[in-house]
């Protein structure tokens, strides 16, 4: 009898085995009961995976400095549950999103992460705080940081007695205004500005912002008073939210789309960084309250690059993911910008913030991510501008974004795109940041056309009816056909396409 159990105890364990072996070989995810799921831990070695009881609480540290968390559990994993996990290893919860199984949660005790595991716990207030391994690595991300700052600076100031709409170049180039005389926009129609807020009280925004729709999300749990969405140290959203929606009939100036509605959904800290939880709240927010279209203007930091086979790059990719596929189903089509860096971004081998190996299945977040529809920008001339990444497949379409290098003549405007900045002026800023909200006003001109449109028809509609085919011309490092290539994707977006 006992070498008849030994033999049935072996059939079994070998039947496991297999049953995880086609498992994982059919699917990237998959998942058995609460009770006896096992992971494979970054060894190879089985390990209780994240819906397992957590072990008795450790000694902790309280003694380092508390950063921000994202942490990995298997969706609809009971918030109870989580919550024990977390303190039990020396963290302070601070949101559950159940529905994609995403953890928010504060720790000062340097092995967090560590003993939940490396593959199911991040913080990137705690790798920019972290020394850098070389110089060289923090001289490159200096650098980097400050020509973002200095290209998307803002720039000749206007007070708006001045006729604007003269100055608009970019909004002639995407024939805006002809469109507007035919349709405006709905007001059925909602985009997220997921940026650094909206002022308020502008007088080109008023119109059109929405204060129930709108939440601050800087500590990865949503934050609907007024304070927390509105602008502080950065005047980015609000230009990002003019270009969108913008209209003052005193000074002329008019966004994309002014009848749509635009909610504030503040991601970027007063220090012009964005981190994975703040990602997750702004894409999470956008799904609860049905956004058709989410703007988002940035990279997570410390970024550039997350790769969802390496240590703690995986629990930001894996939450970043989950929650835009999470939006996407809930009726959301998320518009990104490419990035201000100038390279073709499938074939980056390096990461110019972080020292760590690039391949292609990295990605910038969340432009990287499927489903998301990123941007590239153009200068005044519709070619390429100068900084902007692209790539093959990487680009969906082209917007203007401005060129310092490429000024309009006299009276056209300045080269970087005019839109709403702090305290009721007007400013110009260049940047892919400034080139998606062109496309994300674009996509809420279809959605106004075509109500209830899922965000795969969107994207589609963008990409074939309302985007303008640019072809590479004598450019050296553009790619593919002018229908989809990897300067401008599908091409220009078409305002006036949109709603005819």
């Amino acid at each position: 009898m006992a070498g008849a159990a030994a033999v049935i105890i072996c059939l079994t364990c070998t039947l496991l085995v297999i049953l995880l072996e086609v498992g994982m070989s059919r699917s990237r995810r998959w998942l058995l009961p609460a009770a006896t799921t096992l992971a494979l831990g970054a060894t190879g070695i089985l390990a209780p995976a994240a819906n397992a009881e957590p072990a008795a609480a450790t000694h902790c540290d309280s003694t380092g400095p508390e950063y921000g968390y994202v942490v990995l559990y298997d969706p609809h994993t009971p918030r109870h549950r989580v919550d024990r996990e977390l303190r039990a290893e020396c963290g302070d919860p601070v949101a559950y999103y159940r529905e994609i199984g995403v953890a928010v949660a504060t720790s000062s005790d340097p092995g967090f992460a560590e003993r939940l595991g490396v593959f199911r716990a991040y913080s990137g207030s705690r790798e920019i705080a972290e020394p850098p391994e070389t110089a060289a690595a923090e001289a490159r991300a200096r650098a980097r940081a400050a020509e973002d700052e200095n290209l998307e600076r803002t720039t000749e100031v206007v007070s708006g007695t001045e006729d604007l709409s003269a100055l608009q170049w970019d909004m002639r180039a995407i024939k805006a205004p002809q469109a507007n005389r035919i349709d405006e926009g709905s007001r059925s129609v909602t985009v997220g500005v997921v940026d650094s807020g909206i002022e308020p009280t502008h007088p080109g925004l008023q119109h059109a912002i929405d204060p129930a729709a709108s939440a601050g999300c800087l500590s990865g749990a949503p934050d609907t008073g007024a304070q927390a969405w509105a602008p502080t140290t950065s005047d980015h959203g609000t230009h990002v939210a003019g270009t969108i929606a913008g209209k003052d009939p005193a000074t002329g100036f008019t966004g994309v789309a002014p009848g749509v509605r635009l909610a504030s959904v503040k991601v970027v800290s007063d220090q012009g960084l964005i981190y994975p939880e703040a990602a997750v709240c702004g894409l999470m927010w956008s799904a609860k309250h049905r956004f058709e279209v989410a703007n988002h203007s940035y990279y997570i930091d410390p970024g550039m690059f997350y790769c969802p086979k390496q240590p703690g790059d995986a629990a930001a990719f894996e939450a970043v993911r989950r929650a835009v596929e999470y939006s996407t189903r809930h009726g959301v089509l998320n518009v990104a910008a490419a990035g201000n860096s100038g390279f073709n971004i499938p074939e980056q081998t390096t990461d110019p913030n972080r020292p760590h190996p690039v391949n292609p299945g990295c990605a910038i977040l969340p432009g990287g991510v499927d489903d998301v529809v990123t941007v590239s920008a153009t200068g005044y001339t519709g070619s390429k501008a100068y900084y902007s990444n692209y790539g093959r497949h990487a680009i969906e379409v082209a917007a203007p974004g401005g060129d310092p290098t490429r000024v309009p003549p006299e009276g056209e405007g300045p080269a970087c795109p005019l839109s709403t900045v702090f305290d009721g002026k007007y400013g110009s800023k260049c940047g892919t940041s400034m080139a998606s909200p062109h496309a994300a006003g674009v996509v809420a001109l279809l959605a106004g056309k075509y109500r209830h449109a899922p965000p795969w028809a969107l994207e589609a509609l963008l990409g074939f009816k309302a985007a303008d085919p640019v072809p590479c011309g004598d450019a050296e490092d553009c790619e593919g056909p002018k229908w989809n290539n990897s300067f401008y994707g599908k091409g220009m977006v078409n305002a006036l396409r949109a709603v005819r």
